[in-house]
């Protein structure tokens, strides 16, 4: 059964799930050098007590993930879904979210939860991911969680599959698995990436990502 909201099962743990986020990041910081084209995004520093990942797809999807002490929660907007209400998103979606996330994601103007179709979280203690009692339209995908976080569930291949349809280049299955488990990234294995892009030039995005050096 796909990741989404019906399926949390397969989302990973909150410490590997921030590593595959600033893993994406990262492989997109590599293939796409203009930041503006890039899917996903990481920023370990992006307020003084929170972490901040992201996707855009350029089409008006995207999701957000802030990652706190108090745990991570993840909201996301998929406008094609039977979910989406502009201005007015099902209550129920954020209607039982831990009062730790209200500031940070829930009231944070850049992220847009006016529109949100879906909503997952972790507190720090908790063992399993949860989301609010929905009422889903019929569909399989009705609030298109599984389309947007399909590629959380951690297979390298995903990211394959993406960087083919997207970039348009073929990156190789092993490569993205050593950047999935934040393997150093040495001159050599970034050209081999991405033959336009040195070592060098990712500094700043390393930096931001937090990625080991």
């Amino acid at each position: 059964m796909t990741l989404s909201t019906k399926n949390l099962k397969d989302l990973p743990a909150i410490p590997e799930l921030k590593r595959l986020a600033q893993s994406l990041a990262m492989l997109d910081a590599i293939l796409s050098p203009e930041w503006e084209y890039r899917y996903y995004s990481f920023n370990q520093v992006w307020s003084d007590d929170a972490m901040m990942a992201s996707m855009r797809n350029g089409s008006g999807d995207h999701w957000f993930a802030i990652f706190c002490a108090a745990g991570a929660a993840i909201h996301g907007l998929a406008h094609e879904a039977p979910m989406f209400r502009p201005g007015n998103p099902q209550p129920a979606i954020f209607d039982r979210l831990p009062a730790a996330f209200h500031a940070n994601l829930l009231r944070e103007p850049a992220f847009t939860t006016q529109d949100s179709t879906f909503c997952i979280w972790r507190l720090s203690d908790d063992e399993q991911w949860s989301c609010g009692q929905v009422e889903l339209p019929a569909g399989e995908d009705p609030d298109g969680s599984a389309e947007l976080l399909g590629i959380l569930a951690g297979r390298p291949e995903q990211y394959v599959e993406f960087a083919s349809d997207y970039y348009q280049c073929d990156v190789d299955v092993d490569d993205v698995a050593a950047i999935y488990r934040h393997e150093p990234l040495s001159v050599a294995f970034v050209q081999r990436l991405n033959p336009d892009i040195d070592l060098a030039s990712l500094a700043d995005d390393i930096a931001e990502i937090g990625y080991p050096r």
